[in-house]
């Protein structure tokens, strides 16, 4: 499995992270033929399935995603997203997490994944270009 961290600091307060980082569709507006929405559900609460779809008409591929846990960060609490992949060419997991550090947020994106049709020799490669993908989603989301 190819496995990456991010790690951003931001100004904005815990709540204003977190609602950014749980916005769906806008993490398709930040990576190229990609539409993100919630499919199941309203991308809010356990067992909703969000999917990311990727391609140019019938070419592409679904990446769906059940929400395996979903906890808003509050008073004394961080928040995290675990979003469980379910599809056929994509399998694994992501992380989102945010907590309040000094007057702002850290928000830290973990993800583990697997392109079936990759050999397991090309997971560094993989990890570096998701690294860059989701770096620039992040740094987006969070105007940055």
């Amino acid at each position: 499995m190819a496995r990456f961290v991010l790690i951003r600091r931001t100004p904005l307060p815990p709540v204003e992270c977190w609602e950014r980082l749980t916005d769906w569709p806008r993490h398709g507006d930040r990576v190229p033929l990609t539409r993100v929405s919630a499919v199941r559900g309203d991308g809010r609460e356990v067992g909703d399935v969000v999917l990311a779809r990727t391609g140019l008409g019938p070419l592409g591929f679904d990446d769906p995603m059940e929400l395996g846990d979903m906890v808003a960060p509050g008073p004394g609490r961080d928040g995290r997203c675990l979003l469980l992949k379910r599809g056929r060419p994509v399998r694994g997991w992501a992380e989102l997490r945010v907590r309040a550090v000094g007057g702002g947020s850290a928000a830290v994106w973990t993800e583990e994944l697997t392109v079936t049709s990759l050999p397991r020799l090309l997971d560094p490669v993989l990890a570096g270009a998701g690294r860059l993908a989701f770096g620039r989603v992040l740094d987006d989301l969070l105007g940055s």
